[in-house]
């Protein structure tokens, strides 16, 4: 089977199939093949490797997967795309499609089924709108994962490797910096996907993190205390907190936990690091007990 990551290789498929973009699955194809190999170089993917990935299309980047990993499972939500990739894919012994939903998966499952139980990396083309559930779903599953390399648009890639006081930084910011370490690897332009999207992509590799990075007694509660910080951006830390249904401190409390970590009570949350936040929870929770 000849490589896909061309507009004719594409096309010719697409019109075989008689195959129909669904805008509901935001399906777009990688049409170039540099930025196809680009991808697996920056996911660092070896014969050693177990890799999930996640949107795989017609196949076109799975194939370059296939080559470089020990087992690939691509789990693709449109049951349209699945007797394409039975042809597309048949060279290669090392692939499992899976027809799914990829929240609905058993990512745990999987790791103990083809890797022994051990990290599995993941590498995506995500649709946009759904772009920060998976990435959450990932990162705080209970299954170890190696890391997750994946296209999405670059607006969400700067956000999520924004730092405190930036304009992009925000509660997906301090998310993903609690679970891994952020590097956006390229950027693609809009013309090396068919259909072409409206905007411009980033692939962003997310490294997870061996051991959490900061110290907190809740992480619950403080991603309460972030999201609650951010809703408003405009108005204080303090405001933020006390006018969340979420959270249930008085302004006294929330005013005598911003002090203790050595903060002023002006101060606005987009101002404060994720370990900042970690000892902010800390005081508002011991203060309380």
């Amino acid at each position: 089977m000849a490589y896909l990551a061309s507009p004719s290789a594409t096309l010719e498929i697409i019109k075989k199939y008689d195959f129909a973009f669904q805008k509901k699955f935001g399906q777009n194809f990688l049409i170039d093949a540099n930025i196809v190999s680009s991808i697996v170089e920056a996911a660092d993917i070896t014969k050693d490797d177990v890799v999930l990935e996640i949107g795989p299309g017609i196949g076109t980047m799975t194939q370059y997967l296939c080559e470089s990993a020990k087992q690939v499972i691509a789990v693709e939500i449109d049951k349209m795309l699945i007797p394409i990739l039975s042809e597309t894919l048949a060279d290669y012994d090392n692939v499992e499609v899976i027809n799914k939903d990829v929240l609905k998966l058993d990512l745990e499952e999987i790791a103990n089924k083809y890797n022994e139980g051990k990290p599995i990396k993941v590498v995506a083309n995500l649709p946009y709108y759904i772009t920060t559930p998976i990435v959450m779903e990932l990162l705080s599953g209970k299954t170890s994962i190696d890391s997750i390399t994946i296209m999405v648009q670059k607006e969400v890639a700067e956000r999520m490797q924004a730092n405190p006081g930036t304009k992009d930084y925000g509660a997906l910011s301090l998310a993903v910096s609690y679970y891994a370490t952020a590097k956006v690897m390229l950027t693609v332009a809009a013309n090396c996907f068919m259909p072409r999207p409206n905007v411009d992509s980033s692939v962003i590799k997310l490294t997870a993190h061996n051991e959490s990075p900061v110290d907190v007694v809740d992480d619950k509660e403080m991603f309460k205390i972030i999201r609650a910080s951010f809703n408003q951006r405009r108005k204080t830390l303090v405001n933020g907190l006390k006018n969340s249904a979420d959270l249930s401190y008085s302004k006294e409390e929330i005013v005598d936990a911003i002090n203790a970590i050595g903060k002023d009570e002006r101060i606005r949350g987009e101002k404060l690091s994720l370990e900042e936040f970690a000892m902010l929870t800390n005081a508002l929770i011991n203060n309380r007990g």
